[in-house]
């Protein structure tokens, strides 16, 4: 059995990208190891096909937290047997770019992210310039890779020369059950972070008389937290937190509408094709994303949401608001979701990422 380590810099528990990733893998034959961080709050590992390991640092955020983890990510693979490492965007690409120098083994870059085109990224100019130059110094050696969307996969091809792969992040196909929606309220999936929008959601939803349920968290939570007590929408809007996958696919069964709202700012949001396009599909939810070129090739296949070229508060409240009253085009999204899903699914696409492995050992 060929022996495979993953390394992330997040809690393994959430990241569903992943669990998808090694499950399969794991039942192709592959024996896999998945690393991550152990934070204070951590809650317990699910028992998995895949072994999982998760690392303590003493910071918990910013330059000290990626150079500690990245030193005690070092140490600890140092002295393991593995027959390939796949490094999981920038912030582990180095020890992994090092350790598979040291043992003469294949190495994979797996970008959930065009890292260096994130907002809270591109829009720091030191922060900005570390990154890119460890995106020059790593990437173009990493000759094995695949990406989340087709967009990100050109762009690192424009930059480094390198042909990478999409692997995008569909969910598991499970058993069709019929939504139950007691209430038409919103629902948003994902990170807490800059660029989601929420200082134009937030201030839209002074207009929209219905509930909005938060699944996620983020360096953005404080001032989330600030606009919804600015605009005074405590009653309006509940924040869940982190859910475990099985309770983030009961809250999309549940919610009328899915929201996607996004800056472009950072190339990263104008390229994405994030995992919460497809949960909200997969749950039979349309959904309120951005005219951006990846959600615009899904949508002209699929019709499975209303896509908005503005983020001005009134105009996002008064799209919201149509779709929760037009009931002919909510039903015609909805069953376009349902049958979409059939095709967008990960029994298919992992197909794609067992076939990419065999081909990174064949070579």
């Amino acid at each position: 059995m060929k022996k495979i380590y993953f390394n992330v810099t997040n809690d393994l528990v959430y990241d569903q990208r992943m669990q998808r990733i090694c499950t399969s893998l794991a039942q192709a034959g592959y024996e896999v190891t998945l690393v991550g961080r152990k934070n204070a709050s951590s809650p317990p590992l699910a028992t998995t096909l895949y072994k999982q390991k998760r690392l303590r640092c003493w910071f918990q955020k910013g330059k000290w937290f990626y150079a500690e983890y990245n030193a005690r990510l070092f140490l600890y693979l140092l002295f393991k047997k593995m027959d390939a490492i796949c490094a999981i965007d920038l912030d582990t690409i180095l020890p992994c770019l090092h350790i598979s120098r040291l043992k003469k083994i294949p190495r994979i870059y797996d970008a959930h992210e065009l890292f260096t085109g994130l907002k809270e990224v591109a829009t720091r100019p030191h922060v900005l310039s570390t990154w890119t130059r460890i995106e020059k110094k790593a990437v173009p050696q990493f000759k094995h890779g695949y990406t989340v969307s087709d967009s990100i996969a050109g762009e690192f091809h424009k930059r480094y020369g390198v042909n990478y792969a999409t692997i995008r992040n569909l969910p598991v196909l499970h058993e069709w059950t019929e939504p139950i929606k007691k209430e038409k309220h919103l629902l948003y999936l994902g990170a807490i972070n800059e660029a989601r929008a929420f200082e134009f959601f937030i201030p839209a939803m002074q207009w929209v008389d219905h509930k909005l349920i938060v699944c996620g968290d983020g360096n953005f939570m404080p001032q989330l937290k600030a606009l919804i007590k600015k605009y005074e929408q405590e009653n309006k809007i509940e924040l869940k937190g982190m859910l475990p996958p099985a309770l983030l696919r009961d809250q999309c069964r549940q919610a009328y509408i899915g929201i996607g709202f996004a800056e472009n700012t950072g190339l990263n949001q104008w390229l994405a094709l994030p995992n919460k396009f497809f949960d909200y599909l997969h749950a039979g939810l349309p959904q309120i994303a951005m005219n951006y070129p990846e959600y615009q090739k899904l949508n002209e296949q699929y019709q499975v949401a209303i896509l908005v070229d503005d983020l001005v508060p009134e105009k996002m409240a008064a799209t919201i608001n149509n779709l929760i009253e037009d009931n002919v085009l909510y039903s015609r999204l909805q069953e376009n979701c349902r049958r979409a899903r059939l095709e967008l699914n990960w029994q298919q696409e992992e197909k794609k990422l067992i076939a990419f492995y065999q081909s990174v050992f064949n070579s």
